[in-house]
């Protein structure tokens, strides 16, 4: 039954390990650069916020003292006027025009020189007798004022503060009230107004907002007019009702600010939301009155720079990783390049070995290769050795007969002529075999320097007689004279006499006999070149004059294995054997053969 469910790859487990192996080192990577951003945020943030703590440190020096100067600077002037005659003698005769209309122009006098808003005289019931602006609109001459906080507290308590609007000016100001008494009890109320709006504005030229909060939480002063007559936090009831006698805000509706404390950094110092937007607050309790001075700064600025500090310390976090996983793999790759030329210098080590042993074996092979051709071809021989050996026998056995019945007619010359032609053919049926056994034997040469110019006088005498039957001229053209080859004497010989009488009786039909050797070195090789001026090579056996069997020869004068067998020669003694056809007629065989020892240079040049 044949299942058609999907194959399994069962190396998914290995794969998955691989792709998630550098997630550790990642989420590491991102890890620190994560804790530098939030390190560098940290540091950046208390640093600004120290920078803001301690800036508003110095505004609130700076205006709670100028802020109490201002506030002390008036407090003379009640016990100034108890001093002066003509105010006792106002509270005595409360109804005398001339004693009010005296106090008025003192009062005015008096005021110019201090600098205060208004100044004025009340009588116990807390109605106005006299003041400095007793001749300009809104005055408080006539009006009653027992209401209010300082009033009440001159005449209770002997002084009293107050800040709030006033009832017929509509302007919000600083009252200060000093009780007149005469025997402990109290003759009447000196009061002073003091404008605070000049250091109000004076609190819009430095950076940030400032305002003065009251004891009951309520914005009285403020470098931003949306804040003024608002309280920090709802009043409760007692509060309101207070607020409702006394009236120090006028006509304000005291709306809540949208105040939000989120975190208390310091004593006096804690992070608020106004507005929606976060604000250091830095507070400063001030001496001469129960206020609170109040400066706000912007924790915007502050937190940009932290978030640019964050970007930054996580961007050099970032470099140095990179930086430090480029040294590692730079190491790395440093490692990995050594460990692979160590590896690469055993594999080619390895390599060189098995090339060695591998070229040992194959030349064996070759070796054994070339014997088994050998003896396959001895297979191939057995028809044209029939015919080779029987004509040769045929022959002898008719000139054995023959010689017999000559030398019954004691015909002792032609006796001697059959003699001499058996002897022929029995040389003719020795070179046979001796070939066919130098073909058939397995070639295993032991090769050595041989002196060319040597080895081609050793042969050109074996074909003398020969050249000379045959009128051919031999010339011999070695350089250097003393050209050494590596080679086996013996089967050098042999493929020179075997070229060389190929060439004489290949030049029997022409007219100009010439056989030609010439030799050189060329880069650690030796040219060989035999050549002579015959017919040449024809076109159809050219391609197969290395095989067996093959000759250009009349039928009889040869078994076409002598090429064979020298190039089979020239092959183990580590050379190569080709033929060919030269432009001007006759035939070429070139013998590549290696150098025995590095030759002299030389000005000729062999075409090949």
């Amino acid at each position: 039954m044949i299942s058609w469910e999907p194959a399994r790859r069962f190396d998914l487990p290995s794969e998955t390990p691989r792709r998630w192996r550098g997630l550790p080192r990642w989420c590491g990577a991102l890890a620190l650069v994560a804790l530098a951003a939030v390190a560098g945020h940290h540091l950046a943030m208390q640093n600004g916020l120290a920078r803001l703590r301690e800036a508003a440190e110095h505004r609130l020096d700076m205006l709670a003292t100028g802020l109490d100067a201002d506030l002390a600077r008036f407090e003379y002037l009640p016990a100034l006027l108890e001093m002066t005659p003509i105010v006792p003698a106002l509270l005595g005769a409360p109804s005398d025009p001339g004693l009010r209309n005296a106090v008025n122009r003192y009062l005015e006098g008096v005021n110019a020189t201090a600098g205060a808003e208004m100044l004025y005289v009340l009588d116990p019931g807390g109605t106005s007798l006299a003041a400095s602006d007793w001749d300009r609109p809104g005055t408080t001459v006539g009006q009653n004022l027992s209401f209010r906080p300082y009033v009440i507290d001159a005449l209770g308590q002997g002084k009293g503060r107050f800040y709030g609007v006033g009832i017929t000016s509509r302007k919000p100001g600083y009252y200060l009230s000093y009780a007149l008494r005469r025997d402990q009890s109290a003759r009447g109320v000196v009061a002073v107004k003091v404008n605070l709006e000049e250091s109000e504005r004076a609190w819009r030229k430095l950076p940030g907002h400032v305002v003065l909060v009251d004891q009951r939480g309520v914005v009285i002063l403020a470098t931003r007019e949306d804040l003024k007559f608002r309280p920090l936090w709802p009043l409760d009831a007692s509060q309101r009702a207070e607020v409702q006698r006394s009236r120090p805000y006028g006509e304000a509706g005291l709306q809540p600010l949208p105040w939000t404390p989120k975190e208390t950094l310091a004593r006096d110092v804690q992070v608020v939301a106004l507005d929606g937007v976060d604000q250091l607050a830095s507070t400063r309790a001030l001496r001469g009155a129960p206020w609170q001075l109040v400066v706000l700064d912007d924790l915007a600025p502050v937190r940009a720079g932290a978030r640019y500090a964050a970007i930054t310390a996580s961007l050099a976090m970032a470099v140095l990783l990179l930086i430090a996983v480029t040294l590692w793999q730079r190491r790395r790759a440093v490692r990995q390049k050594l460990a692979n030329q160590a590896a690469l210098q055993a594999a080619h080590d390895n390599l060189e070995s098995t090339v060695i042993a591998r070229t040992a074996q194959l030349r064996a092979a070759q070796g054994e290769l070339v014997h088994a051709g050998k003896m396959a071809a001895l297979g191939q021989m057995s028809a044209g050795l029939v015919h080779e050996l029987n004509q040769p026998l045929t022959a002898m056995r008719a000139l054995s007969e023959s010689a017999g019945i000559l030398l019954d007619k004691s015909r002792f010359d032609d006796v001697h002529g059959n003699l001499q032609r058996i002897r022929g053919m029995v040389d003719r049926l020795a070179r046979l075999t001796s070939q066919l056994k130098t073909f058939a034997h397995k070639s295993e040469l032991q090769l050595a320097p041989v002196v060319l110019a040597q080895a081609m006088a050793d042969a050109q005498l074996i074909v003398a007689e020969a050249a000379k039957k045959n009128a051919t001229t031999v010339e011999v053209d070695v350089q250097p004279p003393t050209l050494n080859v590596m080679a086996e004497e013996a089967a050098l010989g042999s493929v020179l006499v075997n070229l060389m009488r190929n060439a004489i009786d290949a030049m029997q039909a022409v007219p100009r006999r010439t056989l030609r050797l010439e030799a050189r070195p060329q880069e650690g090789r030796v040219i060989l070149r035999v050549s002579d001026t015959g017919p040449g090579i024809p076109p159809d056996i050219l391609p197969r004059l290395f095989e067996p069997f093959v000759t250009s020869k009349p039928a009889g004068t040869g078994l076409g294995l002598g090429l064979v067998i020298s190039a089979q020669l020239v092959r183990a003694m580590d050379g190569t054997l080709r033929a060919a056809n030269l432009p001007d007629g006759g035939a070429c065989f070139v013998v590549d053969l290696p150098a025995a020892i590095p030759n002299f240079p030389h000005t000729g040049v062999i075409h090949k």
